[in-house]
């Protein structure tokens, strides 16, 4: 049976998997923004003197490389960092309840570039579109991914999803705080902390698409047993 327009709307209402992995990945950003803005917010009331800003300046930079780089067109620390903070708070907000709205990934798309250009950082970025590309599949049939999770590879993914978000959250978190302090345990040594934030940082990039892939196969699983139920 064909499904109506209602059935595609319902598609990924509720808390789905997809709908979860998109806020969940929507906060660790927005609070990253808002991570920057407090840190630019910090230099003051001065000029930024261009618009690529060390959001961390040298009196509160706890290790040589927790500059924290970011993108401002606003030329003014204390004014970047606040619109950063306010930018951050909103993409946390609008990720946890209007996502899965009408044009709700559009708006957070838009609250993406805002974040980025008032300071939110530049790392982030490679984030963003891959998080806004995905969540607009919240509410939209997921055919074309099925003929893809088919199969036991599918099945496996789909009971792995909360998984991956764990380590994936938990990697972004611990290279943020790297970025921020410097600090890991165990290591003392400068350029090995660095390597270790980025190390950890691509490897949550990486988790991150798969966690949203698996989080669609968990989505097309959830739905497949809904039906024989029915």
């Amino acid at each position: 049976m064909a499904k109506t327009v209602d059935d595609t709307r319902k598609e990924g209402s509720g808390f789905t998997a997809r709908r979860i992995i998109s806020l969940v990945f929507g906060i660790l950003l927005g609070i990253s923004g808002i991570n920057h803005g407090f840190f630019e917010a910090m230099q003051g009331y001065k000029p930024t003197n261009g618009v690529i800003v060390q959001a961390i300046g040298e009196a509160q930079r706890m290790w040589p490389y927790g500059t924290e780089e970011a993108f401002t067109i606003v030329p003014n620390f204390l004014i970047t960092g606040i619109l950063a903070m306010c930018s951050g708070f909103a993409v946390i907000v609008w990720s946890i309840r209007f996502i899965h709205k009408r044009n709700g990934t559009l708006i957070l798309l838009m609250l993406f570039i805002v974040l980025f250009l008032v300071g939110g950082g530049i790392a982030q970025v490679l984030f963003f579109l891959p998080i806004w590309a995905y969540s607009t599949r919240i509410n939209k049939p997921l055919q074309g991914w099925k003929r893809v999770l088919s199969g036991e590879g599918g099945k496996h993914l789909s009971l792995a999803w909360k998984y991956f978000l764990a380590i994936c959250s938990l990697l972004f978190v611990v290279a943020s705080e790297i970025a921020i302090a410097g600090f890991f345990p165990g290591i003392t040594k400068k350029d090995t902390l660095l390597y270790i934030c980025w190390s950890f940082l691509a490897v949550s990039w990486i988790l991150m698409n798969v966690t949203f892939i698996s989080g669609f196969a968990a989505d097309i699983a959830n739905r497949e047993r809904s039906d024989i139920s029915i």
